[in-house]
């Protein structure tokens, strides 16, 4: 058995989940290794949704170029009814704004979006440690120590913390006993298959509905002529899982014998979970991902959620590894859990809708978009002030300034990175600004100075700032590493003192008068 010395995060499980954190722990320095039971990565489409505001937090995670080059927008649908085929729009085509740049669903298969992880998780000087499995941890006041087997035996691994994102089997929740409230319909059972397929155009997603909901649905992918199928099945019907069975099962239903499913890549038996965790943390160890909650596949709902508590979880654990209090850690599952049963409910409710034919299930709207989500009055969010338009915990909008020289800069860009950003608007805010002790340890605070005279300043030439900000007198605004306003400061509180006081969960004790700025950037 090998001893190691103790590192900083183990992470469990090389999924959308687990690799978005492994990527933020790596861009932060921090020390981590990132292992799967799997021998290599997902081959399968599975989720295929990535909502705009996931598609932020991959830009910001520098893996949004792969993700857009693998997709594409999506589809309309095709209703067929008998000989006819009904065309439906499941979403609106948005129009990018300056504060919603990516304004739409983008279609992509899981395991593009895998690999787009991975290969930045690479470019970071990482890698997942495929065929390696946690089989058992213990945790004191100090550390986790972790078991772990692989092909050349087992080895023995200590880390400050442990975070399982290893799917709704989760062998970390099990083995921390956090129970997984509630339901697995066995009676409902949907087979999905990726495959190549001849005799239907690639320019619809095609559902061919049936009473009881058992439908079938065949959704093009990115990729020449392959699609996902998925098939509901009837009450004790085997699932057809070979090329010949799967034709027949298609041709049964559809009443079309030129569709020709051929090339089967992926197969799977789906059955609806409906499932949360009790807690995302027991001492040093969080649950991510569908280890935390498990949902329909209705909405793409699941893997953009998982991402999500990764970019919430991974600059907590920097910060309090660098010396902050333990109960920013806290945060996480405060946040977390209320968000993902909210979504649970409501793809679960879209899923109930598919099987009774209602068409408002099959539509997509601005809740699945995930931008309203927000964290206002959980516990970095009951006080620090509000806008015309934001409150401390809503997502900070993007918005296009005018920098040196005339070139653009957009926000979007300007939090890019492990950094905390402070936004002054106005010559008050920018002295303010100026005043603010921030540690040395930890996140940076990148300073940006909007409106002011100062030699750093950007200029909001079309005033699409202040609407989205809500900006209406001088103001400092914090943002959060993970894009969320953690302080908002007017009137009698925009002092240095004053913001410093809010803001002393977030960092580490020690502070200097640091005046890094991001504005000349």
């Amino acid at each position: 058995m090998n001893l190691h010395n103790t590192i900083d995060v183990l992470v469990v499980g090389a999924g959308p989940a687990g690799t978005a954190l492994a990527i933020d722990l790596a861009r932060r320095g921090l020390d981590f290794r990132i292992i799967d039971k799997a021998a290599h990565s997902f081959s399968g489409s599975r989720a295929k949704g990535i909502q705009p505001r996931t598609l932020e937090v991959l830009h910001d995670l520098d893996v949004l170029p792969d993700i857009m080059a693998a997709g594409n927008p999506y589809p309309l649908l095709g209703i067929h009814a008998g000989p006819l085929t009904v065309p439906w729009r499941m979403m609106a085509n948005d129009q990018a704004t300056s504060a919603v740049p990516y304004p739409n669903t983008w279609l992509i298969p899981q395991y593009a979006t895998d690999a787009a992880l991975h290969a930045q998780l690479n470019r970071l000087g990482h890698e997942v440690e495929f065929g390696t499995e946690l089989t058992d941890f213990t945790q004191d006041g100090t550390q986790v120590t972790a078991t772990l087997e692989t092909a050349d035996g087992s080895e023995q691994v200590t880390a400050r913390y442990l975070v399982g994102a290893d799917g709704g089997g989760s062998t970390v929740r099990r083995q921390l006993g956090v129970g997984f409230e509630g339901t697995t319909d066995e009676q409902d059972r949907m087979v999905i298959v990726d495959a190549s397929v001849s005799g239907l155009s690639s320019d619809r997603w095609h559902v061919w509905p049936a009473l009881g909901g058992k439908f079938m649905g065949a959704c093009p992918l990115p990729e020449a002529d392959l699609f996902q199928w998925m098939i509901r099945l009837k009450n004790g019907e085997e699932p057809p899982l070979d090329e010949k069975s799967l034709n027949a099962r298609i041709h049964s239903h559809t009443r079309n014998s030129r569709i020709r499913l051929h090339s089967i890549r992926w197969t799977s038996v789906f059955r609806p979970n409906i499932r949360l965790a009790e807690h995302y943390r027991v001492g040093r160890v969080f649950l991510a991902g569908d280890a935390a909650h498990v949902h329909t596949p209705a909405g793409a709902q699941g893997l953009n959620t998982g991402v999500q508590d990764a970019y919430n979880l991974g600059w907590k654990l920097a910060q309090v590894i660098a010396g902050a209090d333990d109960a920013l850690l806290d945060t996480y599952e405060a946040e977390r859990l209320p968000i993902a049963a909210s979504v649970l409910g409501l793809s679960t409710a879209k899923y109930q809708g598919i099987a009774k034919l209602d068409p408002s299930s099959i539509r997509r709207g601005s809740d699945e978009k995930q931008l309203a989500i927000t964290y206002f009055g959980g516990p970095l969010a009951n006080s620090g002030g509000s806008t015309k338009t934001l409150r401390v915990g809503d997502r900070a909008p993007d918005a296009e300034l005018i920098g040196t020289g005339g070139r653009k800069v957009r926000l979007f860009d300007l939090y890019r990175g492990p950094q905390f950003v402070a936004l002054a608007c106005g010559d008050k805010a920018a002295r303010v600004l100026d005043c603010l002790e921030w540690p040395d340890g930890g996140s940076p605070l990148h300073r940006t100075y909007i409106d002011s005279v100062t030699d750093r300043n950007l200029v909001d030439w079309s005033h699409d700032f202040r609407q989205s900000y809500g900006i209406t007198e001088p103001t400092i605004v914090i943002v959060r590493p993970d894009g969320y306003l953690g302080h908002i400061a007017t009137g009698d509180a925009l002092s240095a003192e004053s913001i410093s006081r809010a803001l002393t969960v977030f960092v580490p004790a020690t502070a200097s008068t640091s005046t890094e700025s991001d504005g000349g950037r």
